[in-house]
C-alpha cells in the first residue's frame, strides 16, 4: 500500500521538477519561516528593516481575522518606520502574481502557546504561506483531512491566529486519487457544525466539466505558478458584508474567461448555459467587475427582468463588494448613470423595463435623445435570464441604438427549436425563436447533469399519483378533494416530518383559491374528529389585479397565467386575495395588505427560508408548510429548506425544469433528493424535458442520472446494509441486537459498527421520504428492522459515537487509534425533525396526565426516544433525569411540564455551581457570574477566558494547577449551557 509519506514525496517532486517551485528543506519551524519571509519582503519592497522594525511589522500584519489578513495580502499597505517616514509596501507582487517567488515546504511544526501542530505541505508566495495541503493514504477519506484542518483551526492560540499562517487562502486535501479544495475563513464560516452543513468543498474540473480527481492532474491544472496566482487574485471573492472568502467553482471560472475573451477579441454575443442553482450571480458579478477595469469598455449593464430581481441582484452584488452597485429608483436615475463618467457608474444593475423606456424613441421624456452621445460607445449588456424579455422589441432597440454593444446572457434552460413558442411581444411577433438566434453562440455549458454528478444539486424523486383503488390512466382527471387529501396524508413523509416545506403549483388563480379553501375545510374536519391532529400551515399567493399599479404590472410581466386570469372577474379575485391575506395576518400576527403586495410576497419568501431554524428557535406556528402558487416562486426562488413540489398544473420544457428545480438545493444527508408529486400524469413531459436539457450526448439514459432509484431498489440496498450489519455483529460473537452493541470489544469494532449502522440509517432516511411506497413494501421495511429496534440502535449509535468522538478530541500525543481518527460520525442522520424539545415535553405531559384517555407512553419509551435523536444530544442527560424524577400521575399540563423542566435545570445548575465553588473555596456569586458571562458573551477563546478568571483570584498567566482543575470541572457544564454552540476554546482544558 502506498503510504502518506510516499504520496507527499511524489507531490513535492511534481511541484519542483515539473512546475518549478523551489523546495525549501531548510524551513521546518516558525523561526525559519519568518526569516524567509523577511528576506522576500525586503527584496520585493527594496528596503532594509532593523530588527525592531521587522518585529513591529510582523506584529502588525499577523492578524487572527482571516478576512482582514486576506485584504492585506491583496493591497498596498503603509508601515511607519522608526524615523517616522511611511513605507508603502506589498506582501506579494499584486500587479503581476506570476512574478512572485513560489516555494514549497513540508512537515512544518508550528508550536504556539496551546498547540503543537505539524502541517504536511505548504505553498509559499513571496514567503507568505497561502496554500496548505493535507495528504492521506489511499484508503482514508479526504474528509478526515478536512476535519483535521477544522480541528487544528479550532485549537486556541493555534498557528493560524499566531503566525504567518493567518494568510492561508486555500486548503487542499487529497489521498492521491480524490482531491478537494476549499477556502480559509474565520471560524463562524469554517466548521462542521451540528447540522453538518459543511463548509463549501470543491473538486476541480476541465472546461468540459470532467472532474480532475487525481492529485497530479489537479496540480497541473491549479497549482502551476501563474494559475495559482490567478486563482487567488482573480477568482477568489472577499464578501465584505459577511467578512468571508469565496472561491469560484471551475465552471464559473471558465464562463468568466469565455466572456472576457469574447469581449477582448470583440467576437459578438454569447450565452452561458449554467443550470439553476449553480451560482450565476457570482459568475456575472466577477465578469462585470473585471470589465470595470477593462479600458476598452465604456459601460457594463447587468439587466434583470423584474423589480424584485433588480433589488435581489443589487444586494447580491453589494454583498460581494460594498457599494459597487447603486440603486436605480427610476428611469431618470438610470439615464443619468449611463451618462455619468464616474468610475462607480461603470457597472449598473437595472431592469429590462427601465432600459426599454430609456431607449423608446416615442417616450414623452425623450430619454433616447439624451443618450445619443453614447451611441458609438462600447457597452456590454449581461442578461440574468436570456430567455425572458429579450426576444422582442427590447433586444432590437438595444442593438439598433448601441451598434458597438455586445450582449451576454445566462440561462439554466435555453430555448431551442423544440421548446420555442411563437408569441407576440408588445403587439409584434417575436423576431427570435431560440437563445442562439439572439445570442449567437454558446460560450460555456454546465447543465443539471453536470451539477448532479458534482453533488451541487440533488436528484429528483417523482411520484406520479394514482388514487388508491382506481385504475388511473394518463390524462384522467383527479378531483381536487382527492388531491388535497393525498397531500395532507403524504406531506409529513415527503418533508421528513415537516423538517422541510413545500410549494403547490396550480393551473389558475381560481384553482389556487379553491385549493386554499379545501385545505381549510379538510383540516377543520380532521381536527373535529381528532383533537390531536396537528394542522399544516398553508399560505397562498398570486398577484392581484394590476388596476394601473406599475409595481404589480412589473411583477406580472413574467407571470403569464396570472396576468391572463386577472382579466376575468378581477373584483372577485381581489376580494379572495384580501381574505387570504387576512388569514395570513391572523396566523402570523402581521399587518399586510394588497396595497403593499410586495411586502406580503417578501414575508412569504422569508418564512419559507426560515425553516432553517429549529422549532425551539422559531416555533412551528410561525413557519409555512405549504405555499399554494400559480406562477410565483416557480422561477428564481431558492431555499435549501424547500424539498417538495406538488403539481396540479400542466408543465412543459423549461417551465417544468424551472419548477422542479425549486426543490433540489443541497443541504445535508437529511435531504437526499427533491420530491415531486405530480397529479396530472405528466411522465411523458418529464421525459421530454430531461432529454432536452440533459446537455449530454451519451449512451446512458439521462433519467438514470436525474432521478433517484425507485423504492424497491432502495429497499434492496437497505436490506443489504442490514445484512452487512448482522454479519459484522455475528463475526464479533454478538447477536444483531441494540443491547449487544455495548459488548463489542475495542475501538476498531465500535468504529466498524458506526460505519455499518450509518449506512443502514442513510437508506432508511431515503425511504422515509418516499411518497409512493406500496403497502407490501412498508411491511417489508418494518420486518427488516422494526421502528422500536431501529430507535434502540440509533441510541446505541449516538452513545458509541459520543464516546469515540470524545476520545478523538483528546489533545496531545499521537493519534489514539487510526480507526477513530478516520471516522465520520454524521450525527445529522440521527437528528429527528419530529423528536424535538416540544415533542418530548408534549409526550411527557401525556405520560403524566391523570385523566388522559389516550394511549400512554412509558418512561422507558420516552427515554428511548430521547436517546435516539441527535438533536437532543446536549440535553439528553437533563431530560432523562427529569423524566425519572416525575411522579407517574401528577396531572400536569404541557406548559407546566416545560416550566418544571426549566426549574429542574436551574436547580441542577445551582447545585453544580455550589459544589464547584465549595471545592475551590470560591464565592457562589462570583463563580456564577463568571459562567454566565462566558455563555452570554460567547467567550470561548482561551486567553479571554483567562482574563475573566481574575475576579476569582486566579491568574491566567500562571496557568496554575488550581486554575486548570477548576476549568476541567467547568467544561462539561459550559458545554451543556452553550446549547450546542461550538466552544472549541475550552479544549485546552480537557484531559
Amino acid at each position: 500500500m502506498v503510504r502518506e509519506k510516499q504520496i507527499e514525496e511524489s507531490f513535492i517532486r511534481k511541484l519542483t521538477e515539473q512546475l518549478k517551485y523551489v523546495y525549501r528543506n531548510d524551513i521546518h519551524d516558525r523561526d525559519s519561516l519568518v526569516a524567509n519571509f523577511r528576506q522576500k519582503f525586503e527584496t520585493l519592497n527594496r528596503v532594509k528593516l532593523s530588527d525592531s522594525e521587522f518585529d513591529r511589522l510582523l506584529e502588525e500584519i499577523i492578524n487572527p481575522d482571516v478576512f482582514a489578513s486576506s485584504k492585506r495580502l491583496r493591497e498596498r499597505n503603509t508601515f511607519i518606520r522608526e524615523d517616522g517616514t511611511p513605507l508603502q509596501y506589498m506582501l506579494v507582487n499584486i500587479k503581476d502574481w506570476c512574478k512572485n517567488d513560489y516555494e514549497i515546504i513540508n512537515q512544518l511544526r508550528m508550536n504556539t502557546d496551546n498547540s503543537h501542530h505539524r502541517y504536511d505541505v505548504i505553498l509559499l508566495i513571496n514567503g507568505i504561506p497561502v496554500v496548505q495541503v493535507e495528504l492521506k493514504a489511499y484508503d482514508v477519506s479526504p474528509r478526515r483531512a478536512m476535519q483535521q484542518i477544522v480541528d487544528y483551526k479550532n485549537d486556541p492560540g493555534n498557528g493560524y491566529t499566531k503566525s504567518l499562517l493567518c494568510f492561508i487562502q486555500l486548503f487542499i486535501v487529497s489521498n492521491q486519487n480524490n482531491t478537494y479544495y476549499f477556502t480559509n475563513n474565520n471560524n463562524q464560516h469554517f466548521s462542521f457544525n451540528a447540522d453538518e452543513q459543511f463548509l463549501p468543498v470543491y473538486r476541480y474540473a476541465t472546461e468540459q466539466n470532467t472532474p480532475i480527481n487525481g492529485l497530479e492532474a489537479f496540480s497541473t491544472a491549479v497549482l502551476a505558478k501563474c494559475e495559482l496566482g490567478k486563482m487567488i487574485s482573480l477568482y477568489m471573492i472577499l464578501v465584505a458584508s459577511e467578512q468571508k472568502l469565496l472561491i469560484m467553482r471551475p465552471y464559473q471560472i471558465y464562463a468568466v474567461k469565455a466572456i472576457m475573451d469574447c469581449v477582448h477579441e470583440n467576437r459578438g454575443n454569447g450565452y452561458i448555459w449554467h443550470t439553476t442553482g449553480s451560482g450565476k450571480t457570482l459568475t456575472s458579478f466577477k465578469a462585470s467587475t473585471l470589465m470595470k477595469d477593462n479600458p476598452d469598455i465604456d459601460k457594463c449593464l447587468f439587466v434583470v427582468d423584474r423589480k424584485d430581481l433588480d433589488r435581489q441582484t443589487r444586494e447580491e452584488f453589494n454583498k460581494f463588494q460594498e457599494n459597487c452597485v447603486e440603486e436605480n429608483t427610476n428611469t431618470e436615475m438610470l439615464v443619468r448613470r449611463m451618462l455619468s463618467d464616474d468610475y462607480a457608474d461603470k457597472v449598473i444593475v437595472t431592469t429590462i423595463q427601465k432600459l426599454g423606456i430609456a431607449l423608446d424613441p416615442k417616450h414623452k421624456k425623450n430619454y433616447q435623445g439624451r443618450l445619443k452621445p453614447l451611441r458609438n460607445k462600447r457597452f456590454v449588456f449581461i442578461f440574468d435570464e436570456c430567455h425572458r424579455s429579450q426576444f422582442g422589441y427590447n433586444h432590437k432597440a438595444i442593438k439598433e441604438f448601441f451598434p458597438n454593444s455586445q450582449l451576454f446572457g445566462f440561462t439554466g434552460t435555453p430555448i431551442f427549436e423544440r421548446n420555442s413558442v411563437q408569441t407576440q411581444v408588445d403587439g409584434e411577433e417575436k423576431s427570435y425563436k431560440t437563445t442562439t438566434d439572439i445570442f449567437e453562440k454558446q460560450l460555456h455549458a454546465y447543465t443539471i447533469t453536470h451539477a448532479i454528478d458534482d453533488n451541487n444539486v440533488l436528484r429528483f424523486h417523482i411520484d406520479y399519483f394514482k388514487p388508491d383503488g382506481e385504475n388511473q390512466q394518463p390524462g384522467d382527471t383527479i378531483t381536487k378533494r382527492a388531491i388535497a387529501e393525498a397531500i395532507l396524508n403524504r406531506h409529513d413523509a415527503a418533508t421528513d416530518s415537516r423538517r422541510f416545506n413545500a410549494i403547490m403549483a396550480t393551473g389558475s388563480i381560481d384553482d389556487a383559491i379553491e385549493y386554499y379553501n379545501l385545505f381549510k375545510t379538510i383540516q377543520q374536519e380532521r381536527q373535529t374528529k381528532d383533537s390531536e391532529y396537528e394542522s399544516l400551515n398553508i399560505s397562498c399567493i398570486f398577484s392581484p389585479p394590476a388596476e394601473g399599479n406599475k409595481d404589480v404590472q412589473q411583477i406580472q410581466e413574467d407571470l403569464p397565467q396570472e396576468r391572463f386570469d386577472n382579466q376575468k372577474d378581477p373584483d372577485k379575485k381581489k376580494a379572495e386575495l384580501e381574505r387570504i391575506i387576512d388569514d395570513y395576518n391572523q396566523q402570523y400576527k402581521t399587518n399586510h395588505a394588497i396595497a403593499e403586495f410586495d411586502a406580503y410576497y417578501q414575508d412569504i419568501q422569508g418564512r419559507i427560508k426560515s425553516q432553517m431554524y429549529s422549532n425551539k428557535d422559531l416555533p412551528h406556528k410561525d413557519k409555512i408548510d405549504i405555499t399554494i402558487v400559480v406562477d410565483m416562486l416557480l422561477t428564481g426562488f431558492d431555499s435549501k429548506y424547500l424539498n417538495t413540489l406538488y403539481v396540479d398544473k400542466n408543465l412543459k420544457w423549461h417551465g417544468l425544469i424551472q419548477a422542479f428545480s425549486r426543490t433540489n438545493r443541497i443541504l445535508n444527508d437529511t435531504k437526499p433528493y427533491g420530491n415531486i408529486l405530480d397529479f396530472r400524469s405528466q411522465e411523458a413531459a418529464v421525459d421530454e424535458a430531461i432529454a432536452l436539457f440533459s446537455g449530454e450526448k451519451t449512451e446512458e439514459d439521462p433519467k438514470r442520472i436525474w432521478l433517484v432509484d425507485p423504492a424497491p431498489k432502495v429497499i434492496e440496498k437497505y436490506e443489504e446494509a442490514i445484512t452487512k450489519l448482522r454479519t459484522f455483529m455475528q463475526s464479533h460473537g454478538v447477536a444483531c441486537k441494540p443491547e449487544e452493541v455495548g459488548n463489542l470489544r475495542g475501538d476498531e469494532a465500535r468504529a466498524e459498527f458506526i460505519n455499518r449502522f450509518k449506512e443502514v440509517q442513510r437508506f432508511r432516511t431515503q425511504l422515509e421520504q418516499y411518497t409512493d411506497i406500496q403497502p407490501d413494501d412498508k411491511t417489508k421495511i418494518e420486518s427488516l428492522l422494526s421502528e422500536d429496534t431501529l430507535r434502540a440502535f440509533k441510541g446505541m449509535y449516538l452513545d458509541t459515537a459520543r464516546q469515540l468522538k470524545k476520545r478523538r478530541e483528546k489533545k496531545g500525543g499521537e493519534p489514539i487509534n487510526p480507526q477513530i481518527e478516520d471516522l465520520d460520525f454524521e450525527f445529522v442522520l440521527f437528528a429527528s425533525a419530529i423528536i424535538d424539545y416540544d415533542y418530548i415535553m408534549r409526550l411527557i405531559a401525556r405520560y403524566t396526565h391523570r385523566n388522559t384517555t389516550q394511549k400512554r407512553i412509558t418512561k422507558g419509551q420516552l427515554i428511548a426516544l430521547v436517546a435516539s435523536s441527535a438533536n437532543l444530544l446536549e440535553e439528553k442527560e437533563d431530560i432523562v433525569a427529569y423524566i425519572n424524577s416525575l411522579d407517574e400521575i401528577n396531572g400536569k399540563t404541557e406548559q407546566e411540564i416545560k416550566d418544571g423542566y426549566e426549574l429542574f435545570k436551574e436547580e441542577k445548575y445551582k447545585n453544580e455551581i455550589t459544589a464547584i465553588a465549595a471545592k475551590y473555596g470560591l464565592e457562589f456569586s462570583a463563580l456564577d457570574a463568571f459562567v454566565k458571562e462566558i455563555i452570554e458573551r460567547e467567550i470561548f477563546d482561551g486567553e479571554k477566558l483567562g482574563d475573566l478568571l481574575t475576579p476569582l483570584g486566579l491568574g491566567w498567566k500562571a496557568r496554575t494547577q488550581k486554575e486548570l482543575a477548576l476549568m476541567d470541572d467547568l467544561v462539561p457544564l459550559l458545554k451543556r449551557l452553550a446549547d450546542g454552540h461550538e466552544i472549541s476554546g475550552l479544549s485546552a482544558y480537557e484531559n
